[in-house]
Order: structure tokens, then sequence, then C-alpha cells
């Protein structure tokens, strides 16, 4: 069985870049993988909204996350990286949020330097903690990784926002400095900054995508020549997946069968029916 924190480095050792789309829950992440796709990433905006109904502003818990990551990285064999928003406390809390994400199967751990309660990157408001916090976090989460977590370190910076493009640049340095696996500079507004991002900065950084967010939508092929290793798209199949079932439930509620739904076999197939019946019919001799 392949370690999910040695099929990541694998993948970030590997030429090109790794287009992620982020999901949710098991089966989003099932539709991902099989999609093609080569890793994925849950994203907690998308876990807030999905298992409380709430927006991603702190309210979810440590142990919801965890249970809702276990499900997830249960469901598929790709690698799976977990939104670890601030580590949940102090360094210590980092340290046991890295190591508990491991334990569920995680490959991967985000952990970011806002202040608690955290807020969905793109949105306003956010504040971040001063360096020094910021760099206890991450060296933290290495110290976690290094002690016997088998998991990947993601550090992402909100600098940007109410401090500057500098200061983001120079708290990512730090965190590779320290260890970090995969730099992730949250909310570019212009094609420029994520030209200096992905000039100035070392090691693998991370492109988020959000529709109508603040950082452009460069095309893949666009960011792999500006020095990105990954694209996610944190909540592309949560909205996608809302409107369809908005427009499902105003059929519905006009009278008329939903459009453009999956028929009945391809809806048994995905939800795993077919596959748990050929699992079956090996033990039917031996009834």
């Amino acid at each position: 069985m392949i370690d999910p924190a040695d099929d990541l480095r694998r993948l970030l050792e590997a030429p090109g870049l790794l287009p992620m789309p982020c999901c949710f829950d098991a089966l989003s992440a099932r539709l991902v993988e099989a999609a093609g796709f080569r890793l994925t990433f849950m994203s907690g905006f998308s876990v807030a909204a999905a298992r409380l109904g709430l927006p991603d502003t702190g309210l979810i818990s440590y142990g919801e996350m965890v249970d809702q990551g276990r499900a997830i990285c249960g469901a598929v064999s790709i690698p799976v990286i977990g939104d670890g928003d601030t580590g949940n406390g102090n360094p210590m809390n980092v340290r046991r949020t890295v190591s508990g994400y491991a334990r569920a199967g995680f490959a991967g751990v985000m952990i970011e330097d806002q202040l608690a309660p955290k807020r969905c990157g793109h949105t306003r408001g956010k504040e971040v903690v001063p360096r020094g916090e910021a760099l206890a976090r991450i060296r933290a989460a290495v110290d976690a990784r290094e002690a016997g977590a088998e998991i990947l370190i993601m550090a992402r910076t909100d600098a940007r926002a109410t401090l500057g493009l500098d200061e983001a640049l120079e708290r990512a340095r730090a965190f590779a400095e320290l260890g970090a696996d995969i730099l992730f500079v949250e909310a570019p507004r212009s094609r420029d900054e994520l030209e200096r991002i992905g000039r100035e900065l070392p090691g693998a950084k991370l492109a988020n995508l959000v529709e109508g967010g603040d950082t452009p939508l460069l095309a893949p092929a666009e960011l792999e020549a500006l020095g990105f290793k990954i694209a996610a798209w944190p909540v592309t199949l949560l909205s996608a997946s809302m409107r369809a079932m908005q427009e499902a439930l105003s059929a519905l509620a006009a009278g008329r069968t939903p459009e453009r739904l999956l028929d009945w076999p391809e809806l048994r197939k995905l939800v795993g029916f077919d596959a748990y019946d050929a699992q079956l019919d090996r033990y039917r001799d031996t009834e």
C-alpha cells in the first residue's frame, strides 16, 4: 500500500502542474478521482457549508474536520490535502492537528497565519497574526512531521490582504526555511503578483483560483509557466452542486421533472453499487 505522503511527494517531484479540484465529502472526492485528477484538497469553506450549513468563519471544529477527512481519505486512492486552518490554537494545538490529520489518512495539511477565528481568504475582514507567531505555527507543524507524522506541510499566508505582498513573500520564504513542503500565498490580485510569487519563492507553490475572488483565473499552462506546481479550485464543485440542486428544486416546485439528471444506471455506478455487487459475487459460491 502506497503511503499517501509519499504519493504526494512523488507528484510534487514529477514534471508539470497539478490541477486540483477541491472536495467537501467522500462522494465529491470520489468524483474528482473518477475524473482523472491525481490529487484533491478538503476545502474548509466547502466542508463548513456542506456539513453545517455555515460560513467558513472558524465555526467548524477540529473534530468535525478530522471526521470529514477520515471519510474522504477512505473513499479514494489519490492523495488528499486537508485544510488545517490556523492549527486550532497555540503551537501544541498545531502539532495535535497535524498528527491527527496524518492519522486520518491525509497526505498533506495546510496551516495558515490568520488570526482566529479565521475567514475565507477571499472575503473581507480577515487579519493575520504577527510574523513570529506565524513562524511558530509552521515550526510546530514541521516538528510534528519530523516526530513521525507521515504528512506534508503546506504553509499558507494571508498577509497580502492587510500587510502587502512584500510581507507575504517574506513570511513564505521563512516558512520554506523552516521546512514547509508547499508554499501558498493567498489572494494575490494581479498577474504581476502571481509572477512575483512564482519567481521569488522556492519549491512547490500553490495558486488558489476562486471564481469571483481576488486572484485572476489564469489557465493552468500559464500558471505552470509562472512557476506554480498546484492549481486549486476550492469552491467550484460546491458552487456547481448548489446551482444544480437549486435548479432541480425549482423544477420540482413547478411540477416538472428536473433536467440534466444522471440516468439511473450511471447514478448507481457512481455511488458504488456496481463495484459492491461485483465484490459480493465473489462470495456467492461459498455461501
